[in-house]
């Protein structure tokens, strides 16, 4: 098979590559933003991945997301992206967790394995927050995804410590359940400094808890997962 991973090592060389194909990287949520994240990762050679997310493909998701598609519609996200990475890099060691995540069972997902980075993709605050705390206690190096929705100025996007993050309501949400957690350590995020367009956002019943729904257009999420990507990338 001719070297997938050619031009990628012309860009990193050698030794930063093997450094990729050693490391294991854990991504909860993989639906607009963490479907991308996860992709380049895998792209670039990271060597092992976790992905965990209990949802199935919905067409409200095929504006954005990765695995969606009409014919992929019911399907298990994680399911889709499993035949996708294999295809892709058919070396890559994958641990698929189609499970919802809940915060009685991170400090076990945490526990489970030995994990050089994880990719916070998640879009509900409970477990955000878990998470993010139980990562934080062990010293596990993590980044944090925050709202993407009701946006769409792709140059407005940033890295930035939590707690220099402004006009996102995720972060804000986010920062005040952490203090209440007494977590105050640094958080890298990804977020964006562009005000979220009122008109963009109704309120719901009708999905998991979530009390809202925000539009959202193709790449937006894309470009926030590609943040997250290289974030990790750079620090492997």
């Amino acid at each position: 098979m001719n070297d997938w991973k050619q031009r990628t090592r012309l860009l990193l060389g050698d030794e930063k590559m093997e450094r990729l194909s050693r490391a294991h990287v854990l991504v909860v949520g993989v639906g607009g933003v963490g479907a991308y994240a996860a992709e380049m990762l895998c792209r670039a050679g990271v060597g092992r991945l976790t992905l965990v997310d209990a949802d199935n493909v919905q067409p409200s998701n095929i504006n954005r997301q990765l695995p969606a598609l009409h014919s992929t519609v019911g399907q298990s996200k994680v399911g889709i992206l499993e035949q996708r990475f294999r295809d892709i890099n058919p070396d890559i060691s994958l641990n698929i967790l189609p499970v919802f995540l809940k915060d009685e069972n991170i400090p076990m997902l945490l526990d489970a394995e030995k994990y050089d980075f994880i990719v916070d993709a998640i879009d509900t605050l409970s477990p955000k927050c878990h998470l993010i705390a139980e990562a934080l206690k062990r010293k596990i190096k993590i980044v944090s995804s925050m709202g993407a929705g009701a946006k769409s100025d792709i140059t407005q996007v940033r890295f930035a410590d939590i707690s220099e993050t402004y006009h996102c309501g995720l972060s804000k949400a986010v920062r005040k359940r952490l203090q209440k957690m007494n977590v105050r350590r640094r958080l890298p995020v990804v977020f964006s400094t562009e005000q979220a367009d009122p008109n963009a956002v109704v309120l719901t019943d009708d999905e998991r808890n979530k009390k809202s729904t925000c539009g959202t257009v193709s790449y937006m999420p894309a470009v926030f997962g590609c943040y997250l990507a290289e974030y990790v990338i750079k620090r492997i």
